[in-house]
């Protein structure tokens, strides 16, 4: 990717960050994401736009194992020096979404930026401390109860087990975050979450089975949302109040 994104931006590519958990030791061959940030010198044209999708529907192609689980931001290196005042337009490609472009306050993504900062590997360019500038722990912290409150609106009695999982999975990582005040990968804040939640071990077991059979479309969604969402309220009120 690196190499088609270099010939599409050419002097253009400030930086390619690797983070997630690829970065974090925990990432799982078959279910895992793969977390860029693309840092640009300038906004991206329509141009580098059209070449962008076409790249990431040609790798789909080639790479049908990685379809739909690609999640990359693009962002122009001075909209993402003053991220806390300025907003887009940037682009992204995520997991259920096409790339496509958007125009919004960057700093509702702080928490992406800090996880980038502080543990991103730079695939290309200087390291993101250079262009990223610092967030503090408190602002990390904050960012994710926002995150918290919102995904708690959010969920509802009807999504399927990938969205199920993917959101108690993330609200382990916010609780680990809460009481120890730091990030931790996907599994790893299950794990630990199943040792101080134990009365919610065995939904958060099934959201580390349910990621891995991600694919799998004979299911019953419906059984486990009730569950699911019991789970979410309750961790907000963990953390919130």
């Amino acid at each position: 990717m690196l190499s088609h994104l270099r010939r599409i931006f050419q002097e253009n590519l400030v930086g390619l960050y690797l983070y997630g958990s690829l970065t974090a030791g925990d990432f799982e061959p078959e279910s895992s994401d793969i977390d860029l940030l693309a840092v640009t010198k300038s906004t991206i044209v329509p141009e580098e736009f059209d070449a962008l999708r076409a790249m990431h529907q040609d790798f789909a192609r080639a790479n049908p194992e990685w379809e739909d689980r690609i999640d990359a931001v693009y962002v122009p290196v001075t909209i993402l020096r003053t991220f806390r005042s300025e907003k887009g337009p940037f682009a992204v490609i995520s997991p259920g979404e096409p790339l496509h472009m958007r125009d919004e306050a960057l700093r509702d993504w702080l928490q992406n930026w800090y996880v980038v900062r502080e543990g991103g590997v730079a695939l290309f360019g200087p390291p993101a401390k250079l262009i990223i500038p610092l967030i503090t722990q408190d602002e990390f912290v904050q960012a994710i109860r926002r995150y918290v409150a919102e995904l708690a609106e959010r969920v509802r009695g009807d999504q399927p087990r990938k969205s199920q999982a993917y959101i108690i999975l993330s609200m382990c990582r916010a609780l680990h975050v809460h009481r120890e005040g730091e990030q931790a990968s996907k599994r790893q804040a299950a794990l630990w979450a199943q040792k101080e939640l134990p009365e919610w071990s065995r939904l958060i077991q099934s959201a580390l089975t349910w990621r891995q059979a991600w694919r799998e479309e004979q299911v019953d969604h419906a059984a486990t949302s009730a569950e699911t969402v019991r789970f979410v309220n309750f961790v907000r009120d963990e953390i919130l109040t």
